[in-house]
């Protein structure tokens, strides 16, 4: 029998996804942060470059950046709430007798 999900509890879910918005807020300012920094790194030392390649750039690093801390932020969220307890990970024995 699978067990109920903390995460089924109103309370306990609203909680948790503030969490995650906290955190993502974090992420967007650090992205927006690094993503300021690589541009005027690349800005003084990257010689004659065409404005595509400070687009790519700045969109690489911000898309790189966000989607990790999405991905980083739901781990945390799943673990820190009990979520992942609540899987059951007990499988069928599937093994086939040799006779």
């Amino acid at each position: 029998m699978v067990d109920k999900s903390p995460l089924d509890d109103p309370e306990a879910a609203a909680f948790a996804w503030a969490r995650y918005r906290r955190i993502m807020r974090f992420m967007l300012l650090l992205t927006i942060g690094l993503v300021s920094i690589a541009m005027a790194l690349l800005y003084k030392f990257g010689g004659e470059v065409s404005v595509h390649f400070y687009i790519a750039t700045a969109l690489g690093v911000g898309f790189v950046m966000l989607l990790a801390g999405a991905l980083m932020g739901l781990v945390f969220l799943s673990s820190g709430t009990g979520h992942d307890e609540a899987v059951d990970n007990n499988l069928p024995d599937n093994s086939i007798d040799e006779n």
